[in-house]
């Protein structure tokens, strides 16, 4: 039904899936730039398409509605919200009477600017498992949400800016409306501020912000691209990341920040289990994530197994 050979291909339609190198033909998870390639003709949902083109300039596409299936060379297509980032969705796939569901990146808690994930049971489960150990169970989101008020008010009492760095696609657009909940006026750097618009054209606000113009007015929040130095002269920055990595207490040394909170938009350990249970498959294959994970889907009796070794270059 499938190869991994180089990336992901659903062998069933001559489809690529994700791959980071160009394909006659290709679906396309999300928008991030490890997912996307200048294929010749994408399946992707609307946002999706905006955003690409965005990041790669005009691609021919095939636009696909959420829970809505397709016929496509012989097989049917159905995207599932993945909750992830605008436009992202898993694949449901119908072929030769078996079933799989692509996940690429999920999550299944809610956000302020996505809908959760959607998964649909199938025999095969690709699944994403970055945070596949243990020791990435993310806290609750009002506790950390709680934690960066403070911070901020802290950071703007004592007169200094506070910059926090978000991707600019989909963590840019989150921390945002998460600010803007709180009061705060939001300053953006042009690369996030661009993607902003494309989320305001489908719908989705994200409250008061502003594009940097090399000013910061008392009381704003500047978001950055993570490791974006924006000058400020006379002005003391510190410098604050969201990302589910910073539930590792040494995660701001790493990416050299004053604080780091741990704010993801992927599944954590628990909803990673979570999704295997819901899909409940024959098989699982994870990618971007570690053995352990596997080793433990093993341990509570899934048929599971690690995907994109050497030794993995086989049909499925």
């Amino acid at each position: 039904m499938f190869v991994y050979h180089h990336g992901l291909r659903l062998t069933v339609a001559d489809l690529a899936i994700d791959t980071r190198r160009r394909h006659a033909r290709a679906f396309v998870s999300h928008a991030h730039s490890d997912h996307i390639a200048r294929h010749e003709f994408v399946l992707c949902t609307a946002p999706t398409a905006a955003l690409m083109e965005h990041r790669l300039g005009k691609r021919t596409v095939r636009v696909m509605e959420l829970g809505e299936p397709i016929s496509w060379a012989g097989v049917t297509l159905t995207a599932l919200p993945a909750g992830h980032c605008l436009g992202a969705a898993m694949l449901h796939v119908e072929a030769d009477g078996q079933t799989l569901l692509y996940t690429g990146d999920f999550k299944l808690s809610p956000s302020a600017t996505v809908t959760a994930a959607e998964p649909a049971p199938a025999e095969i489960l690709i699944m994403e498992s970055t945070f596949g150990t243990p020791d990435y169970r993310m806290p609750p989101q009002e506790e950390v949400l709680a934690r960066l008020r403070d911070l901020l008010q802290r950071i703007l009492e004592n007169g200094d800016v506070p910059v926090i760095e978000a991707y600019a696609l989909g963590k840019g657009q989150e921390i945002t409306r998460r600010l803007h909940d709180m009061g705060y006026a939001v300053v953006q750097h042009p690369h996030v501020w661009a993607v902003s618009r494309i989320y305001e054209s489908f719908g989705v606000a994200l409250g008061r912000y502003r594009r940097w113009d090399g000013t910061v007015e008392p009381g704003e929040v500047v978001v950055v691209p993570p490791r974006c130095r924006p000058e400020m002269p006379r002005r003391r920055q510190v410098r604050l990341a969201v990302t589910g990595w910073a539930v590792d207490p040494a995660a701001k040394y790493r990416l050299g920040v004053d604080h780091a909170l741990p704010l993801s938009d992927h599944a954590d350990y628990d909803e990673l289990l979570e999704m295997v249970e819901r899909v409940s498959p024959r098989v699982v294959y994870c990618t971007h994530g570690s053995e352990e994970f596997v080793n433990r889907l093993q341990e509570l009796g899934w048929d599971a197994r690690l995907l994109g070794r050497a030794t993995q270059r086989r049909l499925f």
